[in-house]
């Protein structure tokens, strides 16, 4: 188990001075896949990130599962859907009118 202080000195450490993971696990005695670990944690959530106990299995939170997002309403998920399917004859319709106008320009350069 390692405290929060040595992970953040080993990530700033290569950090700063450009060491490879392989270069500071050496160094370190610690696995690559950790320092790896260490590494984006402490990008995505700074050093404080590095602090925070990590082990056991993630908690469940209001229907989120490992990055899932939450389920909607019914009501929400049945207007998005009706959205969406507006949205998609809407794009038809403008596709087909667009085929339409290249025929007609298509057709009066044939003319001339």
């Amino acid at each position: 188990m390692y405290t929060g202080e040595f992970k953040q000195r080993v990530v700033e450490e290569m950090r700063q001075n450009g060491l490879s993971t392989y270069e500071i696990s050496a160094k370190y005695e610690v696995a690559r896949s950790v320092i790896q670990r260490w590494e984006r944690i402490y990008l995505e959530d700074g050093a404080e990130g590095l602090y925070v106990e990590r082990r056991g299995r993630t908690k469940h939170v209001s229907g989120t599962q490992k990055g899932r997002p939450p389920k909607l309403d019914k009501k929400v998920e049945e207007d998005l859907i009706a959205e969406n399917q507006r949205l998609r004859m809407e794009n038809d319709y403008l596709k087909k009118l667009s085929a339409l106008v290249q025929e007609r320009q298509f057709r009066e350069k044939k003319r001339k």
